[in-house]
């Protein structure tokens, strides 16, 4: 694979770092994972696994309590579920396990749905970076803050990251059948992945659109079934509610309501115009991407869309930008890539926890949404050179392959369709080892208890629900 600008690509870059030689890189690589190790221990606020103690009590109030799933509170917290009902319901499991054995299980989800993720990013020829550049990747990944933030809450944006690129392989490798499921049961779990299906209509692909479509129902459906009173709650009050998540210009909220919440703008007609001037760079910039037969950059870009318009991203939600550093590796651009991840890094933006006023607060302060808005403008689209692509339909015609009509003084020729291309992986190689090429930036930080900070003291954030309280709040399980 070559650059854009015909140089060595990718594999040859990364095969140039460090030791070239298999008893050189292996001390290299052990001393980057006791680094990365130490680093993970001590420099990050670990989370303590908070959203999964607002899953794991909700679920067992509802299954063991006789208690409502969104009457839940974390025993000396407001926070409660705020999810759909299907996400309850597809979390039920945890009702059979222990706290400890929870914990477990989220780890062990959440390294599968990052295997997964990292599959589908690096294309079908994985194998052949071998294992030094997958090590270098292993390393940086755990730098890379909402990823840290991601295992630490025991969130599950990453395992609906993973179903949705599952559907981005399905396309790009000609096999669309079953496309539009994962997106389909990501949406129902979470509405936030519900503007894939919107890349789907958009893309001309109306069977996997009406496949997310079915799916997301059926789901909302079973969850209704199973519960018809917290559907009920969700779907006309707690929907509605954004204030059941948290306050809008708390600094962790990277979107462009939280951009203008912290300039002191909350109302709703400035929010909504520039959701639908972003909406509408994405629809453009989409349909580019997916007319180039690009589903990885169409999929990276409708992830940072999801991000930007969304009333509240936080920082642990910017997973979703995991497909545009590999778009921008597989295009060559590492030093932007790299510039980019270890801004990512760095948790630059708790520098304005505490008064983001000012030019200089609203540069930083809302730094990760303009890295957002930044990919959504300029990452680039189109396969690289040498890449067929998958979704072309099997009989296209050029103009210029149709015959004109026979005359007497010209005879009749055959035209010739032009020939279907071969199909290919979800996107070129190696996307997630890009990060390769990332420094990671100064972390310095004070200790928190905010369930969404990361580097500065507590703030309040009110998060309201219905008035009603669980018993279980008082008495949660010893389990």
């Amino acid at each position: 694979m070559t650059g854009r600008g015909g140089g060595p690509g990718l594999p040859g870059r990364l095969a140039a770092l460090g030791p070239r030689t298999g008893r050189g890189r292996l001390p290299l690589v052990l001393l980057l994972v006791a680094a990365v190790t130490v680093f993970t221990a001590t420099v990050p606020l670990l989370r303590g696994f908070f959203d999964l103690r607002v899953y794991y009590g909700a679920v067992h109030t509802w299954a063991h309590h006789d208690g409502r799933i969104y009457d839940y509170r974390v025993p000396g917290t407001t926070y409660g579920f705020t999810y759909p009902p299907f996400a309850a319901v597809a979390m039920l499991p945890l009702a059979l396990l222990g706290r400890t054995t929870a914990v477990v299980v989220s780890l062990l989800v959440n390294l599968a749905a990052l295997a997964g993720v990292l599959r589908v990013l690096a294309g079908p020829r994985w194998r052949r970076h071998g294992w030094y550049r997958w090590a270098l990747c292993l390393c940086l990944l755990p730098l890379f803050e909402p990823l840290r933030d991601t295992f630490s809450f025991g969130q599950v944006n990453l395992v609906l990251l993973a179903l949705v690129l599952a559907d981005c392989a399905l396309l790009a490798t000609g096999r669309g059948r079953w496309a539009g499921a994962g997106i389909g049961l990501a949406a129902a779990v979470k509405l936030t992945p519900a503007l894939f299906i919107g890349l789907l209509l958009l893309a001309g692909r109306r069977r996997a659109a009406g496949t997310a479509v079915a799916v997301a129902a059926a789901a909302t459906a079973l969850a209704a079934w199973v519960d018809p009173a917290a559907s009920r709650f969700y779907w006309t009050d707690a929907l509605w509610d954004t204030s059941r998540v948290g306050r809008l210009d708390y600094v962790s909220n990277q979107s462009l309501q939280g951009v203008l919440a912290r300039l002191g703008e909350s109302g709703r007609p400035l929010w909504a115009t520039a959701v639908l001037l972003t909406l509408c760079v994405w629809a453009w910039r989409g349909r580019r991407a997916v007319a180039a037969g690009d589903w990885t950059a169409a999929f990276a870009l409708t992830g940072a869309t999801a991000c930007l318009v969304s009333p509240i991203t936080w920082v642990h939600h910017l997973v979703w930008l995991l497909p545009s550093f590999a778009v921008l590796v597989r295009a060559g651009h590492l030093r932007i890539a790299g510039a980019l991840y270890a801004v990512l890094c760095t948790s630059v933006v708790w520098l304005w926890f505490d008064d983001a006023s000012g030019l200089g607060g609203f540069l930083g302060s809302n730094l990760y949404t303009w890295i957002s808005l930044g990919l959504l403008l300029g990452l680039p689209v189109g396969l690289p050179a040498g890449q067929p692509r998958a979704d072309r339909p099997p009989l296209a015609r050029s103009a210029r392959a149709t015959a004109p009509a026979p005359s007497p003084e010209s005879p009749a020729t055959t035209a010739v369709p032009d020939q279907p291309e071969s199909p290919s992986g979800a996107g070129a190689a190696a996307a997630a080892t890009g990060a390769a090429d990332a420094a990671a930036g100064e972390c310095g930080r004070s200790p928190s208890s905010e369930p969404t900070g990361s580097t500065c003291p507590a703030a309040a954030k009110p998060q309201s629900s219905s008035a009603r309280a669980s018993s279980y709040t008082v008495n949660p399980p010893s389990a």
